[in-house]
């Protein structure tokens, strides 16, 4: 009698294991852990320039335009913890808002005032 093709481990075979078959021999290497970059190296993140203005318009998407006390006028959209606490804005609120000083017409709304 014959027996039949080993197919894995469902035919009672050895099982099988991904990748090159392991040597014996040392472990693999694994290289040290990297020190800690310096904070005040070339690759520090700008600040969020903080602003107040008031609510000019109420846009669709929960987009507002807001204008500032310069007489600037940004398009901002709500943060996320303001839309996970479900913070109404309305015409005429006083906010508080964060702009990215890469792009100054648009920012994001982080604090109703009033």
């Amino acid at each position: 009698m014959s027996r039949p093709p080993n197919r894995g481990p469902s035919r009672g075979g050895p099982a099988r294991r991904s990748g090159p078959p392991r040597r014996n021999g040392p472990p693999r290497f694994i290289p040290p852990p990297r020190p800690p970059e310096p904070v005040d190296a070339g690759k520090q993140k700008e600040e969020a320039i903080e602003l107040e203005g008031t609510i000019a318009a109420v846009l669709a998407g929960t987009m507002f335009r807001v204008k500032l006390r310069n007489g600037h006028e940004v398009l901002a959209h709500i943060s996320g913890k303001m839309r996970k606490k479900f913070i109404r804005l309305v015409i005429g609120d006083a906010v508080k808002i964060e702009m990215s000083p890469y792009d100054m017409d648009k920012a994001r709304i982080v604090y109703r005032i009033g």
